[in-house]
């Protein structure tokens, strides 16, 4: 196998890159000079070798705790409980939640193999067991697969005396009824609210 296959087979690994374009992006890197190849190179050997989980939270940090588990401003009466650490951001964007995060890293999948022991459930039961925590918002993403996450890290949470929610689905905003899925018309329609 060359040079060009070896890269492209590997680029074709991530998430959303196939063939076609794992050979676009390789030839794209060919037309670099070897430093910026090189500058590549180093920050993916940096990202592996110095990015790891956060020991409280499991976010992804450099540090022992990651900067939001550090930040003595947030709620720590209030946990955010995400599949993967990329979905922290998207709440962060929003700039509405203010307190801490918990990442399961993944979702119940039993056709891929992935169970409850390969999840942090119990390291989220500990947290909660510890005290100071409230709520737990499950923030899961609503597939088959996060539905039944969020009901099993709910069922793992209801003898602890935490107010257990789920975030709200339905609607975006800027979205037309006629492209809306039924399922996503059911659960608008379930979640509303009274207009004040």
């Amino acid at each position: 196998m060359s040079a060009i296959d070896d890269l492209a087979s590997e680029l074709a690994k991530l998430p959303g890159i196939g063939r076609k374009t794992a050979l676009r992006l390789t030839y794209h890197l060919l037309k670099q000079s070897p430093e910026q190849c090189r500058r590549l190179a180093d920050a993916l050997i940096v990202l592996g070798e110095k990015v790891r989980p956060c020991t409280r939270c499991y976010n992804l940090t450099e540090q022992e705790l990651c900067d939001i588990c550090r930040d003595p401003r947030r709620d720590a009466a209030m946990l955010c409980v995400v599949e993967e650490a990329s979905d922290i951001g998207a709440i962060e964007r929003a700039g509405e939640f203010r307190g801490l995060y918990h990442v399961l890293g993944g979702r119940l999948s039993p056709l891929d193999g992935v169970g409850p022991e390969d999840l942090t459930v119990a390291r989220l039961a500990e947290r909660v067991r510890a005290g100071g925590v409230t709520e737990v918002i499950l923030a899961t993403n609503p597939s088959l697969e996060g539905e039944a996450t969020a009901l099993y890290v709910q069922r793992q949470l209801v003898s602890e005396g935490v107010s257990v929610t789920r975030i709200a689905r339905g609607l975006p905003v800027g979205g037309d009824l006629e492209y809306a899925d039924g399922v996503t018309i059911a659960q608008a329609i379930a979640a509303r609210r009274e207009m004040r």
